[in-house]
This record gives structure tokens, C-alpha cells and sequence, in this order.
């Protein structure tokens, strides 16, 4: 396992993808012998009832010599979920009139 260091790292390279509540970090950052990594940072902001707010964060720490696998799976992963759900958000949120029993009897 890696060791990874502090966060306050300074980014080589950073963008960011607001999403709603969820925001989504990709930093490069780098290694002790100088070579590049990407972390992805999920952040997902949450009310108490006072009013205030926190951050929930999760992270990936990613290495080249695992970017062709994690590409590769995550495209797989896109693919089998279009094919077998369509584009269109199913949701509560996204759809007045959705029913998790609609789900599988609708053609996308």
C-alpha cells in the first residue's frame, strides 16, 4: 500500500465537475521520485438542522501504471449500464412519475 501524504499537496492540474450536492476533484499530484498520479476527490455537502453545513469526502488515489485497467473498466462499466438502462436518469428526483417497478418492463 501506498503511502499517502498529506493533502495539502499543491496540484499540478486540477479540474473540477460540480454535480448538485456532489462536487468531483481530479488533481495530479506528485510522487517522492517526481512522477505524476491522480487523486479523485467525491465531495458531498450536507445540512445539519442548525442551518450549517459539512462535507463528506471520498478518494482515489490512481497510478499510471494502472490508468489503461481503470479506463477499461469504468468504460465497460458505462457501457453495460447504458445498454441495460438507457441515458435517462431514473429517479424520484429526475421523474414525476417514477416507480421502481416501471424499471424493467420500459424499453431504452
Amino acid at each position: 500500500m501506498r503511502d499517502h501524504e498529506d493533502d495539502n499537496i499543491e496540484e499540478i492540474y486540477s479540474k473540477i465537475l460540480r454535480a448538485g450536492r456532489r462536487t468531483y476533484f481530479f488533481d495530479v499530484r506528485e510522487t517522492k521520485a517526481s512522477d505524476y498520479y491522480l487523486t479523485i476527490t467525491e465531495s458531498k455537502k450536507f445540512t445539519n438542522e442548525d442551518g450549517s453545513y459539512y462535507y463528506k469526502k471520498h478518494k482515489i488515489y490512481l497510478y499510471k501504471e494502472d490508468f489503461e485497467n481503470f479506463t477499461n473498466y469504468l468504460q465497460d462499466s458505462i457501457s453495460f449500464i447504458f445498454e441495460n438502462r438507457g441515458q435517462e436518469v431514473i429517479s424520484e428526483r429526475h421523474q414525476k412519475d417514477y416507480s421502481p417497478n416501471n424499471i424493467n418492463s420500459e424499453s431504452h
